[in-house]
């Protein structure tokens, strides 16, 4: 599976949440209620989709949220590599 948008697991066409300063929320639950999934990275995900969906890891105390399905088992393989990532 590719780390990159081109790649999508779910050809999920999406653009990534940004702050007003420039920086990526990508894991922190932000005020939007979006994060950006952090295996394919570039695509944004609603949280109340993704929890209702069961479309989150838990991982060393912060919780990941996927943009599909295809996402989570990737993250399951190496967690560490995507949560170093963020």
């Amino acid at each position: 599976m590719s780390d990159s948008p081109a790649g999508s697991c779910c050809s999920v066409n999406s653009t990534s949440a940004v702050s007003a300063d420039g920086r990526k929320d990508l894991l922190a639950p932000p005020a939007g209620g979006m994060a950006e999934c952090p295996v394919m990275v570039g695509s944004a995900v609603v949280i109340a989709d993704a929890e209702a969906a069961g479309l989150y890891r838990d991982y060393e105390g912060t919780r990941y949220y996927f943009c599909c399905a295809g996402c989570g088992p990737a993250f399951d393989a190496d967690p560490a590599k995507y949560a170093a990532a963020a």
